[in-house]
């Protein structure tokens, strides 16, 4: 098992509560990655020690849920929390406990959510304390809910997710009995704050195995419940010429198995959203006898807004993947853009990433590439230069050899702009040589 200062901090921790006279123990998903050889976020400690005895080893600590028993101490540069060994009381919300009952480290492993992460760690003497067959499952790469499913997800139903979190990020099975109490009561999910449902989602969205926790949220209902629109995308044909995979179901499934292994979060949900309107803006061109989707990327970047915000995403994410979306079918006429517009659509500052939605799209459907050759070729030809330098000529000196203020005066700095992007004008000098013809020109025909 690996040591680092923050396990190296985390043991002391242990040390010092024995040595006051209570148990101690590394608890839950510590133990689970120190199990797999996996180097642990952060660890948590179980403890005998009620939170007043916690309170008078270390002063300092803070009481961040001293009702639930957990006491939150940094040493070292990290954050640990002390949780003393507890059993739940009742839950009549689907998230937390009215209240706890301090217990034993037995009580306190079987009061946890899946037996992988029921498990403790001794780090003094080096061994696994296993109440909960976490071991076993560990090693078979199982997911189980602790005792009986449906109780665990009754008392929160986060863990819904979580379940399905775990099984993406670990890529192990549900057992059978936790899978069908998952489905038994996936709705309910409704019952949890946005916020932490976005929270486990972005877990899911940012693994390499995005795809597998695609399809167990489907699968389990829990997608029906959070993104129902997603599967509005079932049934939803298109024009095979350009998308011979099938239905916008299949096509977004495709896309996000394209997507590389560290895609950023607004990528994959620009991914997830950026048909999201084919269903609604579906028709049959009767002259060609053709499935269109006239505006689906105005209508889209719409529908993206409304469901991001109602999973509480903060400002920029929504900003980032609404911008995608709506200008995602902007790609198919690259080829077409003068050099200055294309200059600028290559300097947005997501540019990557929308190449990177671009890509996929054509992967996951019609799989020609030439418009992002094209893009990548322009890129190296732009290289040694800005894509959108410093501007040459400003509004003063169009001000100082006459023009008036307004909408003229922004479309002949606009075209000054255009020129200077694609070559014509090489300096300020050039680029005033130009407005003095202009301006003359406009004196003798006006």
């Amino acid at each position: 098992m690996k040591n680092d200062s923050m396990r190296d901090a985390a043991a002391a921790i242990v040390r010092e509560l024995r040595t006051a006279g209570h148990e101690a123990l590394f608890a839950g998903g510590c133990v689970r990655d120190l199990l797999r050889g996996a180097s642990p976020k952060d660890y948590d400690i179980a403890t005998s020690a009620r939170p007043e005895e916690i309170l008078r080893i270390y002063p300092k600590a803070g009481t961040v849920g001293a009702h639930f028993g957990v006491v939150l101490l940094r040493r070292g540069g990290h954050h640990f929390e002390i949780a003393t060994f507890r059993e739940d009381g009742e839950y009549r919300d689907g998230r937390r406990p009215e209240s706890v009952t301090f217990s034993t480290a037995e009580a306190d492993a079987r009061r946890r959510d899946f037996t992988i992460n029921g498990m403790f760690y001794d780090p003094v003497e080096e061994r696994v304390i296993d109440h909960v067959g976490g071991q076993t499952d560990l090693g078979a790469g199982l997911l189980r809910a602790i005792g009986n499913p449906l109780d665990r997800f009754r008392e929160d139903y986060l863990r819904l997710l979580r379940a399905v979190r775990f099984a993406t990020l670990l890529d192990f099975e549900i057992e059978a009995g936790t899978w069908d109490a998952i489905r038994e009561v996936s709705a309910r999910i409704v019952q949890i704050s946005p916020e932490r449902v976005r929270e486990e989602l972005d877990r899911i969205w940012r693994s390499p195995n995005r795809l597998r926790g695609f399809d167990l949220l489907v699968a389990s209902g829990l997608m029906e419940a959070v993104l129902p629109e997603i599967l509005d995308l079932r049934g939803c044909g298109q024009p095979p010429q350009f998308h011979p995979e099938g239905d916008v179901f299949v096509h977004t499934r495709l896309m996000l198995s394209h997507l590389p292994p560290d895609a950023a979060l607004p990528l994959v949900l620009s991914v997830l959203f950026h048909d999201i309107a084919k269903p609604a803006t579906a028709t049959l061109d009767p002259a060609e006898g053709r499935i269109r989707f006239n505006g689906h990327e105005k209508v889209g970047a719409e529908m993206a807004d409304a469901i991001l915000r109602r999973l509480r995403y903060p400002n920029a994410v929504v900003e980032t993947v609404v911008g995608a979306v709506a200008r995602h079918m902007q790609f198919k006429d690259v080829t077409k853009m003068r050099t200055a517009t294309l200059k600028r659509f290559m300097a947005r500052e997501h540019f990557e990433d929308e190449l990177e939605l671009h890509r996929v799209d054509c992967l996951g459907s019609h799989r020609k590439l030439g418009n992002h050759e094209f893009l990548r070729e322009k890129q190296r030809e732009f290289a040694e230069a800005p894509l959108l330098p410093k501007w040459f000529l400003h509004g003063g000196d169009l001000l100082a050899r006459g023009w008036s203020p307004g909408a003229e005066l922004g479309e002949v700095l606009t075209e000054a702009h255009d020129l200077q992007l694609e070559g014509t004008h090489t300096s300020r000098e050039e680029a005033l040589a130009w407005l003095g013809a202009r301006t003359k020109a406009i004196v003798i025909g006006g």
